[in-house]
């Protein structure tokens, strides 16, 4: 066990216990992932005129009286409409010891649906990231970017991770762990992370991807498997290993490598290079130690890209880079890991939608 790094699910049980990690209702086991915790909804959201942040010395309560339009009582469920910005108090609040720092991240299932989720506190300067001996509320900011959804108190839009200290492997660390044990099929890109790259020539077919249609009905979140894909999706196929993405447009792809998470080591998505293309790939990027790894049932996973485009069509082609998973050292390793024991939607994934939509 080393002094710095990702907390495990175990040193968040002792966050709660000594109530550094606080709820109401009280936080429920299977929140408690290998390296991160579910947040849930309250039971209210404010529709708001646009997103914001509380900035220095103000609260997020200040700035709702400011930018709040209406209430919506999600109790006993709301329709979050596409296009319009929710804050949600959230129920879990933090009173971070010293040398502790936390960042938030949407849900797997949040980014395959475009659900625009992240966490902002009082005080905060930024989205995701909380500041080291925060004591205070959390609130998501939502905003539905393809699809209406319909949601409910207590249901999961995003999660938290803990962090002491450094926990950032360098390239030259980053490179011995691959040497050791193989993080991703094929050639590793090293460069501030581990770069991987779009496919668009798959094994078999010329189905590549989807993309989300303009004007599709509500989605309520807790229909598992429920919506049939051609409802809601286009399918993208591809003869020549490439496509034009569209302005404004979002995308399910998958990368051509796959990854995996060794037990001792967390991961977040992140751009490669902020001037790679008009796009980027999308918000949802927490990889928990395990992820497509032998040891939790795993022979690598496929990671699915949330892409959207931005001013002007772009060509995208087959094994283009266009994004980077940072590795962290896991303070300890964790009890359980991704796939082993728990519940893990995406374990051993290749193309594959958010798990409300009924497949094949």
């Amino acid at each position: 066990m080393t002094t710095s790094g990702v907390l495990p699910a175990q040193d968040l049980r002792q966050l709660i216990e000594t109530g550094a990690l606080a709820a109401d209702p009280a936080i429920r086991d299977d929140q408690i992932q290998p390296a991160s915790l579910d947040l849930r909804l309250g039971p209210v959201a404010y529709r708001v005129r646009a997103s914001f942040l509380a900035g220095h010395g103000r609260t997020v309560a200040e700035r709702l009286e400011e930018f709040t339009m209406h209430r919506v009582n999600l109790a006993e469920g709301a329709v979050l409409e596409k296009n319009c910005v929710y804050v949600i108090p959230l129920a879990e609040r933090l009173a971070l010891p010293s040398g502790i720092t936390a960042v938030a991240n949407a849900k797997s299932s949040s980014g395959r649906l475009d659900l625009l989720t992240r966490t902002i506190t009082d005080g905060g300067i930024e989205f995701d990231r909380i500041a080291e001996g925060y004591h205070g509320p959390l609130y998501a900011e939502v905003c539905p970017r393809s699809f209406s959804v319909l949601v409910r108190e207590g249901q999961r839009l995003n999660q938290i991770r803990f962090r002491q200290g450094q926990a950032t492997l360098s390239d030259a660390g980053l490179a011995a762990l691959h040497a050791r044990e193989p993080l991703v099929s094929g050639e590793a890109v090293i460069s501030e992370g581990l770069g991987f790259s779009v496919d668009l020539k798959p094994a078999s077919g010329t189905l590549v991807g989807y993309r989300a249609k303009p004007h599709a009905g509500v989605i309520d979140l807790d229909r598992i498997g429920h919506y049939p894909v051609a409802d809601f999706w286009e399918e993208l196929h591809s003869r020549d290993g490439r496509i034009i993405l569209d302005p404004g447009a979002f995308y399910i792809l998958v990368s051509r490598e796959a990854v995996t998470i060794p037990p001792d080591y967390a991961a977040e998505m992140a751009p490669y290079l902020a001037m790679v293309g008009e796009f980027r790939v999308h918000y949802a990027g927490f990889f928990d130690p395990g992820f497509g790894h032998a040891a939790a049932g795993g022979a690598g996973s496929r990671g699915v890209l949330e892409v959207r485009c931005h001013e002007a069509p772009f060509v995208l082609e087959h094994g283009q880079v266009v994004g980077r998973l940072v590795y962290e050292h896991m303070r300890e390793r964790p009890e359980t890991l991704y796939g082993a024991g728990i519940s893990s939607n995406y374990q051993g994934q290749g193309l594959k939608l958010a798990k409300q939509f009924r497949m094949g």
